[in-house]
């Protein structure tokens, strides 16, 4: 058994969303960084804006897990990876903590019970008791028993109106056989700024040690954490020649990275490097072009729609990407790459912005609608997501409508219960886009 067998680890799932999994997380988090001990933080589902505050409050980057859109063998490989040097996992969970799509994908549905029973992490459920009591204890053992393979460990109560509200609640999930680790009392000051996309991100969150400090210091006075590291449980035995199979689009990749362009899944980044590819990050928002001696240039998704003036003005970006097609290099964007290697951006207020004009579509904010979900995807040419015919997973998760769109598809892409999905992407020689982020190959 080697070092990543023996790191123990949590899992930090609710009944629903909204239950303040994220804010026991980032307190958790900073309190065990405090502590003197080296934390990794995970986090189920495809979400890039959780990850960050993880990375923020542990000081290890925080990687994604998902049963449906990776095949275990990467879930494995990425456990493998990260947990080396750290002396206890932290894994966030998603949504409640069986909530998944109806039809398994890679290996599951894409549940937080599905990473909490291959790792044999055990589960702290964090309860939301406003407007309840001796009732959460019938919640508790709903989630204990309904899969055997998953463990509820401890539970923490959260939203907490008084002292009396605490004995009622953790007297009956006692009297039903829990741990009761701790009790959060109503602290809306705590709660960390949103937008249409869920939390702001954590760059742009001025004040953000400040709001971790606090977290830190909520979980240290109102929870156990010694009895949370002593119920933490080493790994399950996982294979050890699992791996990630996610090819480079190039030998050296220029990639966007600023507030506009963030939404990258590390593991992706690791997978690239660890094949011998180059990252050669550029900040369009500051008007650097792509590094011309790359051979792919990359827009990752993010809000380009709250920039699209200065985007519109960011004469060498524009040209740089401009160049890198025109010298026939491999261009490609997700999401809203996709939308700034567009003809035109609408943002919410009406206003239109011209984007590269790489391909034809036409994007608007100005009439919300949610696009969410998982999707798979089969390409129907070369692209930098790679070979045609090659079968890929991700997600899709933006309020833009495609106003306009006449370029050949990129992919025949399907939502996870196998329907498909109007939106297909987009492809003009050697330049493609979509609204599709990959998270990883299919089989």
């Amino acid at each position: 058994m080697d070092g990543t067998q023996n790191t123990p680890g949590l899992v930090i799932a609710a009944p629903r969303s909204g239950g303040g999994k994220t804010t026991v997380t980032l307190g958790l988090l900073a309190a065990l960084r405090a502590g003197g001990s080296a934390v990794q933080p995970f986090k189920c589902g495809p979400d890039y804006i959780d990850p960050a505050f993880h990375a923020a409050a542990a000081g290890r980057p925080s990687v994604n897990l998902d049963s449906w859109a990776m095949r275990r063998e990467t879930v494995e490989a990425l456990l493998r990876a990260n947990l080396p040097g750290a002396d206890i996992a932290v894994c966030e969970g998603v949504m409640g903590l069986f909530d998944g799509v109806a039809r398994a994908g890679a290996w599951g549905t894409g549940a937080t019970a599905d990473i909490a029973a291959i790792t044999g992490w055990p589960v702290v459920l964090v309860l939301d008791v406003s407007g309840q009591a001796q009732t959460a204890a019938a919640v508790a053992l709903g989630c204990a028993r309904l899969r055997a393979d998953v463990n509820v460990a401890g539970v923490i109560l959260n939203r907490v109106a008084s002292e009396r509200h605490r004995k009622l609640a953790a007297g009956a999930l006692e009297s039903a056989g829990f741990r009761v680790l701790g009790a959060l009392p109503r602290r809306d000051d705590l709660a960390l700024p949103e937008r249409h996309l869920g939390l702001v991100q954590a760059s742009e969150t001025s004040d953000l040690h400040v709001r971790l400090a606090a977290l830190r210091l909520f979980l240290e006075q109102h929870v156990d954490l010694a009895m949370l590291r002593q119920i933490a449980s080493p790994l399950r035995c996982i294979e050890s020649g699992a791996s990630v199979r996610l090819r480079p689009p190039g030998q050296r990749i220029a990639l966007a990275r600023d507030v506009a362009f963030s939404f990258i899944y590390p593991h992706l980044l690791s997978a690239w490097r660890k094949a011998g590819a180059e990252i050669a990050p550029f900040s369009p928002l500051a008007d650097e072009a792509p590094d011309t001696a790359a051979d792919c240039v990359w827009l990752p998704g993010g809000y380009p729609e709250l920039h699209g003036g200065q985007l519109a003005a960011a004469s060498r970006f524009l040209g740089g990407l401009r160049a890198a097609a025109q010298a026939g290099k491999c261009v490609h964007g997700e999401c809203g790459g996709f939308m700034v290697l567009g003809n035109g951006l609408v943002d919410a207020s009406g206003t239109r912005f011209g984007m590269a004009g790489l391909l034809s579509a036409e994007t608007s904010f100005a009439k919300r609608k949610l696009h969410l979900g998982y999707r798979s995807a089969v390409l129907a040419a070369d692209c930098a997501l790679g070979a045609r015919g090659e079968a890929i997973r991700g997600h899709e998760f933006h309020y833009a409508s495609l106003v306009s769109l006449d370029d050949a598809p990129l992919a025949a892409i399907a939502d996870a219960e196998g329907a498909a999905v109007a939106e297909t992407g987009a492809r003009r020689g050697n330049v493609s886009g979509s609204f599709f982020h990959m998270i990883d190959v299919d089989g």
